[in-house]
């Protein structure tokens, strides 16, 4: 009894394996209904009839990341360089994915080599490098209207390595060297040019500053001069004016004269001071002569300020 409730259930889950099937999300399933198409089974449960439909494929909605195996590419300039990508794709149409195609995944890498060979064979080995989207885009459009029909879409192609021979790689790197040397001597040169200019300009203007404050210096000078030469004129004639004044006074001679003795007897004084042998007047005399001369002289000054004064009054 047990052995026939045993028998019993497993023929029961083989039933429900041939007969219920569940399709998760972001899936599609192809059913055949005696080797025909049948329709597409949607995310969810179904129920087949056993012997008579089946399900023949099975395809993801989603987006498919699938590697581009490395190959060799020979640029325009004639240069083998070894290339890989990586191809973006999904399945928009699960019927076409699987009867417009066998395999749309083997197709797909290998129409992506060939596009691939063809737009590196049109340019040089430098501009592979620099043109890496433009062959992108040339890939993916050659790629997305070959699978057209295949009900896929490629979303994006991106080429992962470019490596060229190693003895290219290496002349390529002593470009970049002396490249880069250039760069770092015209770098260079600048610096040095623009140093020497602003020490140029530093020097110029240092000497307009120096020639400039010895033409103040100059004019300061002169002026200095000027005033001083000025000023002692007007104090001589100051002085002389007092002089002249004191001459009126009944007193004024005398006093003067008392002013030339002692500036006489100082002046002597230095002398002596100052010479190595000694020097004694010849006599009083001579003295007492100087200033009888000194009188006459002061007298006639007199006399002729006088009569200048009288002929001014007139």
């Amino acid at each position: 009894m047990i052995f026939l409730a045993a028998m019993g259930l497993l023929v029961l889950l083989f039933f429900l394996k041939l007969t219920l099937v569940i399709v998760p999300h972001q899936h599609a399933y192809i059913k055949e209904r005696l080797g025909s198409f049948a329709g597409v089974l949607l995310p969810g449960w179904h129920v087949l009839v056993p012997i008579v439909e089946r399900v023949a494929y099975k395809h993801t909605m989603k987006e498919e990341v699938i590697d581009v195996p490395p190959q060799i590419c020979i640029t325009k300039d004639n240069v083998q360089v070894e290339v890989d990508g990586i191809l973006y794709m999904r399945v928009l149409d699960a019927k076409h994915a699987s009867y417009g195609i066998q395999d749309y995944r083997f197709a797909s890498v290998q129409l992506a080599q060939t596009s691939m060979r063809s737009e590196v064979g049109k340019l040089d080995l430098d501009r592979t490098f620099v043109e890496r989207e433009r062959v992108n885009d040339a890939i993916i459009r050659s790629l997305d209207h070959a699978s057209s029909p295949w009900g896929v879409k490629v979303t994006r192609y991106e080429i992962k390595n470019i490596i060229p021979p190693k003895t290219i790689l290496q002349t390529m790197e002593k470009q970049m060297t002396a490249e880069r040397d250039k760069r770092a001597d015209i770098a260079h040169s600048e610096g040095e040019r623009a140093a020497l200019i602003n020490f140029s300009e530093g020097e110029k203007q240092e000497a307009i500053n120096i020639s400039e404050g010895e033409k103040q210096k100059r004019i300061n000078e002169a002026q200095g001069h000027a005033k001083r030469i000025e000023l002692v004129a007007e104090a001589t004639a100051n002085a002389l004016r007092a002089v002249g004044e004191a001459m009126q006074h009944p007193s004024g001679p005398r006093a003067v004269q008392m002013r030339i003795i002692e500036e006489y007897i100082r002046q002597f004084g230095h002398v002596v001071e100052k010479a190595q042998t000694s020097i004694v007047p010849v006599g009083l005399a001579n003295i007492q002569g100087f200033f009888t001369g000194f009188s006459e002289i002061m007298g006639k000054l007199q006399e002729s300020t006088g009569q200048i004064e009288k002929g001014g009054a007139k």
